[in-house]
C-alpha cells in the first residue's frame, strides 16, 4: 500500500470517527434571549430525556450569565458561565454525575442589540 492510500484510509477514519461521535449529540430545546432580560429563558422539554451532559450554541452575540437544569425528580443543578460568547459560539460539555433525566431548562442572559437564539444540547 502507498503513502497517499495510507493517508486516505488514516483521513477516512478520522471522519467517520467525527461524524459518528456527533450523531450522540441531540438537541433538548431552543429559546430566545432578549436585549434587557431580568427573566429566565425557558425551555420546557417535552417529556423527559435523558442525557449525562449539556452545551448551548448561540445564534448571535449574548452575554450568558448560567443554565439552570431542573430533573425529573425536582433536583436542579445551576451552571455559571459569566461570560460573554460570540455569533456561532458553544458552551463546552457541562457534565452531570450520571445519566439524569432533564424536564426543563432556564437560561439566564442578556442579547447584544436584539434577541439572540439559543440551542441546549444533550448528549447520549
Amino acid at each position: 500500500m502507498n503513502t497517499f492510500s495510507k493517508m486516505l484510509v488514516a483521513a477516512s477514519a478520522l471522519v467517520l470517527a467525527s461524524v459518528a461521535q456527533a450523531a450522540d449529540d441531540f438537541t433538548l430545546g431552543r429559546t430566545v434571549l432578549l436585549e434587557h432580560g431580568n427573566l429566565a429563558a425557558q425551555i420546557p422539554v417535552i417529556g423527559c430525556r435523558k442525557t449525562d451532559a449539556i452545551k448551548l450554541k448561540t445564534k448571535r452575540d449574548i452575554r450568558l450569565e448560567r443554565i439552570r437544569v431542573t430533573f425529573e425528580n425536582g433536583d436542579k443543578r445551576v451552571f455559571h458561565f459569566n461570560k460573554q460568547f460570540r455569533k456561532g459560539q458553544q458552551t463546552g460539555w457541562k457534565k452531570f454525575a450520571f445519566r439524569r433525566c432533564v424536564t426543563h431548562i432556564d437560561v439566564f442572559g442578556n442579547s447584544r442589540n436584539t434577541t439572540a437564539g439559543v440551542t441546549v444540547y444533550g448528549r447520549d
